[in-house]
């Protein structure tokens, strides 16, 4: 990571906002495959989490926040506040699918 501090929260306790930056983003898409998919589907009928997809989830995640991170460091700040992520699971066609986590927040230096 960047060491931009990040939070959902649209203040940071005990530093003061001195700059608004802007609006910062990040995107993560990752491919599932059909084995995956497969296992996931026998798990969720027989019960029990999905290890891969979870794991894909995570990583995806970690992906578009640390896109949005450097995006905001790029622009001179030290935080990002009031960070949203979003998940999606975008059809491929067949039998694939791709899975996009977003990040966006706002970039701000703190003081």
């Amino acid at each position: 990571m960047s060491g931009v501090i990040t939070s959902t929260t649209n203040t940071i306790e005990g530093r003061e906002i001195t700059a608004y930056r802007g609006i910062v983003t990040g995107e993560a898409i990752l491919g599932t495959n059909i084995f995956r998919d497969i296992f996931a589907g026998i798990r969720d009928i027989v019960g029990g989490r999905s290890g891969s997809y979870e794991k894909a989830l995570r990583q995806a995640r970690e992906i578009a926040l640390a896109e949005m991170q450097d995006e905001a460091a790029k622009l001179g700040a030290n935080a990002v506040i009031g960070v949203d992520l979003d998940y999606e699971n975008i059809s491929a066609g067949g039998n694939s699918s791709m899975l996009m986590v977003s990040a966006s927040g706002t970039a701000v230096v703190l003081r």
